[in-house]
């Protein structure tokens, strides 16, 4: 039979509590516990800033890589922005030359335009020189016929203020042949009536288009009519 003998290891326990509450309320015990505890909370405090940091500079990071993307983006966009400026420069450089050019021909262009939509269509119908100074035009030519001369200059005085102050000057004159032919057919042209043409001038004041339009409402504001529209051009024969 077995015997446990219980109140030696009673004693024994209860003076190993109290070795270890000796050893606890021991001052240098305690110093050391302290510090530990102290240690565990700065090295958990590091760490925890560690981790903060680590997290804080790679969302730094990421975002450092987003504005770079975005100022490459914005440079290549600035880039394609000063390359449509130049060319839109360049196209409106081109533009306001065209328009120089117009503007320099509009007149010359719009007198000549005009004046060939009223020729007579007449073969031997045809100008010699058109001289315009100002708003005063000249038109020289000659004509097979004074009729001819004289519908020329009701259609530019019927231009609806294009033309106004039309005045024609005409002459008669014979038409001379070659020498050679005139030796060869000299018995022919005595028994024949010479041919003759008739050289014109007319002078009218020229209003560009458009500007017809503003002048009509001052002549008729001031009581004034156009000399275009009281009837027919002035024929001076010679």
């Amino acid at each position: 039979m077995i015997r446990i003998n219980l109140l030696d290891s009673v004693t024994d326990r209860a003076g190993g509590m109290a070795a270890v509450e000796a050893r606890v309320s021991n001052p240098r015990t305690k110093m050391l516990l302290v510090g530990l505890s102290i240690a565990g909370l700065l090295v958990l405090g590091m760490g925890l800033d560690f981790v903060s940091a680590v997290a804080k500079l790679a969302a730094a990071e990421t975002e450092q890589k987003s504005q770079q993307e975005i100022a490459r983006q914005m440079a290549a966009i600035n880039k394609e922005q000063g390359e449509l400026e130049k060319k839109t420069k360049d196209v409106q450089a081109r533009i306001d030359v065209i328009k120089r050019l117009r503007s320099s021909q509009k007149g010359p262009v719009a007198v000549l335009s005009s004046i060939n939509e009223r020729l007579p269509r007449l073969p031997e119908f045809f100008l010699t020189s058109i001289e315009q100074k100002g708003e005063e035009l000249t038109v020289m030519g000659n004509s097979p016929n004074e009729g001819a001369v004289t519908s020329f200059g009701r259609s530019l005085e019927f231009s609806n203020g294009l033309f106004a102050n039309v005045n024609i000057e005409t002459q008669r004159k014979l038409v001379e042949s070659p020498a050679a032919d005139r030796g060869a057919h000299a018995d022919a042209e005595k028994s024949q009536p010479k041919p003759e043409t008739v050289t014109f001038t007319i002078r009218c004041k020229y209003t560009p288009p458009g500007q017809e339009k503003q002048q009509q409402p001052q002549q008729q504001a001031n009581g004034a009519a156009p000399a275009a529209q009281n009837g027919t051009p002035q024929v001076a024969k010679n």
